[in-house]
């Protein structure tokens, strides 16, 4: 999904969470700020050796919460 957004936008114009570039699912038209999947997240941080719990709590407490200005990543709840 990068690959493709990266065709309509410059990266640098972008705000990447690090590490979760396979978790992109998409880009906000209004914003152009990065959406990405909260479980998609969630799997990655497992993938790298955390408990589901482990990374849940990782996630909601280092990554959703993180405000980093008006480019902050948009965080779809596709868990519920």
């Amino acid at each position: 999904m990068l690959d493709r957004i990266l065709e309509i936008i410059d990266e640098e114009d972008l705000l990447k969470a690090d590490g979760f570039d396979n978790a992109i699912i998409g880009l906000d038209n209004q914003s152009m700020r990065l959406i990405y999947s909260k479980s998609l997240c969630i799997s990655i941080l497992m993938s790298d050796g955390m408990t589901e719990e482990d990374a849940l709590e990782y996630f909601e407490f280092n990554v959703s919460s993180a405000w980093v200005g008006d480019m902050t990543p948009i965080w779809c709840l596709d868990d519920l």
